[in-house]
């Protein structure tokens, strides 16, 4: 069922309201995540030569736009929580724009590569198709996008003061195929574990050079 404006506002809103108040919080509990496996993932199936121009959607304190800076690359970010973009700027040192997932501002055909970690699922699905083909658009040609969400039956909704849709492996391939992208890989994490202790599904893929009508 579809919302109007004021309601996807008020979602927007909540979720970020819930992610400023509890910004140190969330900084401290995740900055020893290791997501190692999901950059090495973006940056091996980036064609050309380094270093990339990458954009960090969703990059919360700048835990990961430090690294990708320390990797050697030109990492920007881009958060619509003003402590998020407050932390990432002092703590990664690169520039982030401060732009929530339903304004988005991208410049065209400009990143080789866009980080997408645990970020896309806090889309309303009415929203999604809207959203991937910006971040198509903003990719170069044969550019990557990375995205780790946590995974789930398709359900949609608030969860702990946040808005999130848990798709399936299924449904997301069918959103990203549809935006134009073809898929590279996808993995379920943490690495070793049995599935039923993986929550989180990691997908790669390649902006393809048309969408699919």
């Amino acid at each position: 069922m579809r919302v109007g404006q004021m309601e996807l506002e008020a979602i927007t809103a909540r979720t970020l309201e819930d992610y400023d108040r509890n910004a140190v919080a969330f900084r401290i509990g995740t900055q020893d995540h290791d997501v190692s496996q999901n950059i090495a993932a973006l940056l091996k199936h980036i064609r050309g030569a380094p270093p990339f121009v990458l954009l960090d959607f969703g990059c919360g304190p700048g835990r990961d736009l430090k690294t990708l800076k320390a990797l050697g690359h030109r990492p920007i970010g881009v958060d619509g929580s003003q402590r998020f973009v407050a932390m990432a700027r002092e703590e990664s040192g690169c520039e982030v724009w401060l732009q929530d997932f339903l304004h988005l501002w991208l410049p065209h055909e400009h990143f080789d590569g866009v980080f997408a970690n645990a970020a896309l699922f806090h889309v309303p699905r009415q929203e999604l198709p809207r959203v991937l083909a910006q971040l198509h658009a903003t990719l170069k040609i044969d550019g990557v996008l990375m995205s780790s969400n946590p995974r789930g039956g398709d359900e949609e909704g608030w969860h702990r003061g946040r808005y999130g849709v848990f798709h399936s492996l299924e449904s997301w391939r069918q959103y990203m195929t549809q935006a134009g992208f073809t898929e590279l890989a996808h993995y379920y994490r943490p690495a070793g574990l049995p599935r039923e202790q993986q929550p989180w599904l990691a997908t790669v893929w390649r902006k393809s050079r048309a969408i699919t009508a």
